[in-house]
């Protein structure tokens, strides 16, 4: 979705803060609240959806319903959030619990049934409201380290239940449980040449300004000398008085000669608006440095709903006998504030450090089709892949396909196509379109018809034909052939693929299915006896593993157990 003018909104949204009921909520568990991550922050392809609260850095503390309820989703998955309870209010918010190590009593009850019933590891449920009904305080999971999670925590948020945006849980009244004095850090300031004529402090590139502490705690920033239109973009993070964690910052204004131009709070959003991060922050120079600059500006205009702007969207043009004062203020939600000010003033000077030479003969315009086509092979962008036009490097050589480097932010999918004919038929379905990044491949999915093969990427980079025909790995923790195992409580595999990777896997015990949890992290594949499937006496087990071209394995082993009293 594109607009092509935003109205400047001077408002902090002081309603939002107030909107909320402040004491209807508990908290998720029984240790003082610290954040080891908060709302807003820029995360990889996305904004962070709520807290993340730290668990002492292990798992197994009690989780507990912040509120009365009904259990409206549950999801278990090996990536994301893990395993992660969805709780609904009668209030109209639903609150969401993540990377769990396990869920507790009758919903746990519920879980169990469930996967046994689809004989499958990942799930998703939707109980009905009166399946699976909560009270506030009451014992619903123990902590862990499931999914996407770096390290053993919980993941906190609130929504909305009609509309599914996510809700800053500050609003809510946990900001009385955290002592937060600090203002936030502005560690970097970038002057950004919108137009290819523009100069700034004689380059034609961006440029990093140096920044002076004055004595009230603010900042001046090194003048800016330019000609023509140019924009801003801050490094900036926030801490409070008990995590002492760099996280995201609330609240980002600036101000032309005292007008405000440019606001972002993290308040509520949606999670269609989730990938917008990467037009919001400068990803080419996240992709090469690691920063993350969040622009005060939008060169093309993005519908990212925390954004409020004037009709010039941040740009400030820079013209002859003017002299400006821009200030950035960045604040967190408990009103720590900080500020940079920035001297602006035109000079006709010839630039010194000319803008980096483009090499491409291709053009892409982000609100066109665009399709490029080189004897085999070919891409076909979308109208609205991309967030800004660019001049693309295409190519096709030694059976790749080259589409630019990933320094160009993608929104949504686009389609690379390839026509090979020198594979037999026997082998046409081992093989996948991969995308190269040095010596290593990542799997896309990919159809085949006939000797066509399309695949569909939100990155871009050099893509080929890549054919599988090594069969999967599974390998035993303990090998356990013929053995009385009575005193081992779980068994456990290590699975994994050179290539395609692993699509799916099953274990049978006894010729019944068996639930294996997968950690994606270790590989490694888990049976709890207490499921209680396993037999007195002997045992046949059998996995089977399969990749995403077909390739399978199959592990057989017999042992005996003895029913423990």
């Amino acid at each position: 979705m594109r607009f092509s003018i935003l109205v400047l909104f001077l408002s902090n949204f002081i309603c939002a803060q107030t909107q909320y009921p402040k004491d209807y909520f508990r908290p998720p568990l029984d240790i003082p609240m610290q954040l080891s991550g908060n709302f807003g922050e820029l995360r990889p392809n996305h904004f962070h959806a709520g807290f993340d609260l730290k668990t002492n850095q292990r798992e197994g503390l009690n989780v507990y319903a912040v509120a009365d309820g009904y259990v409206s989703r549950i999801k278990i998955s090996t990536f994301g959030n893990g395993k992660c309870i969805y709780i609904t209010h009668p209030n109209g918010y639903t609150s969401v619990y993540g990377h769990l190590q396990t869920t507790l009593g009758p919903i746990q009850d519920y879980v169990q049934k469930t996967h046994y019933a689809e004989r499958s590891f990942e799930i998703e449920m939707f109980p009905k409201p009166n399946e699976l009904p909560v009270t506030k305080g009451q014992l619903i999971a123990l902590s862990g380290n499931t999914g996407s999670s770096e390290g053993p925590h919980l993941h906190f948020e609130f929504r909305d239940s009609k509309t599914e945006f996510v809700i800053n849980p500050m609003f809510f009244g946990f900001d009385q449980n955290i002592k937060d004095t600090k203002k936030p850090t502005i560690s970097s300031l970038l002057v950004y040449p919108i137009n290819e004529n523009t100069v700034v402090n004689l380059s034609k590139q961006p440029l990093l300004l140096s920044l002076s502490l004055q004595k009230d705690g603010t900042y001046l920033a090194g003048k800016v000398k330019a000609n023509g239109a140019i924009g801003f973009g801050i490094n900036a993070v926030d801490t409070d008085d008990v995590s002492f964690n760099k996280n995201g910052v609330f609240n980002v204004s600036t101000f032309l000669n005292g007008n405000q131009n440019y606001n972002y709070q993290f308040n509520t959003y949606s999670f269609d608006e989730m990938r917008f991060i990467n037009a919001f922050i400068d990803y080419p120079r996240y992709k090469k440095s690691g920063q993350r600059i969040q622009k005060l500006f939008m060169k093309t205009p993005f519908a990212l709903s925390i954004i409020k702007t004037d009709s010039l969207r941040g740009i400030i043009p820079v013209a002859p006998n003017l002299t400006s004062t821009y200030k950035i203020e960045v604040s967190d939600y408990y009103g720590n504030l900080n500020s940079v000010t920035v001297p602006v003033e035109y000079d006709a000077a010839t630039p010194i450090v000319i803008a980096e030479p483009i090499a491409s003969k291709y053009v892409v315009r982000y609100n066109k089709d665009s399709n490029f086509e080189k004897d085999n092979m070919s891409v076909f962008f979308p109208a609205g892949t991309f967030y800004d036009d660019f001049n693309l490097n295409f190519d096709v050589k030694n059976n790749r396909i080259y589409i630019h480097e990933d320094v160009v932010p993608v929104h949504s999918n686009f389609t690379v196509t390839i026509k090979d004919a020198t594979y037999p038929e026997a082998l046409r379905d081992k093989l996948f379109i991969a995308r190269f990044s040095g010596n290593s491949k990542s799997y896309n999915g990919t159809i085949r018809k006939n000797d066509v093969f399309t695949a569909k990427s939100k990155i871009l980079g050099q893509f080929g034909l890549v054919l599988d025909t090594i069969a999967p790995v599974i390998r035993i923790a303990k090998p356990i052939q013929d053995k009385w195992i009575s005193d081992m409580k779980t068994i456990q595999f290590t699975i994994g693929d050179s290539l395609s990777g692993v699509k799916s896997y099953n274990g049978y015990l006894n010729g019944n299915w068996v639930l294996f949890e997968y950690d994606n992290k270790t590989r490694k594949i888990t049976h709890r006896f207490e499921d209680g499937i396993v037999a007195e006496g002997a045992n046949d087990l059998k996995i089977e593993v399969v990749d995403n071209v077909g390739n399978s394995t199959t592990f057989e082993t017999h042992f005996f157990r003895s029913q423990q009293k």
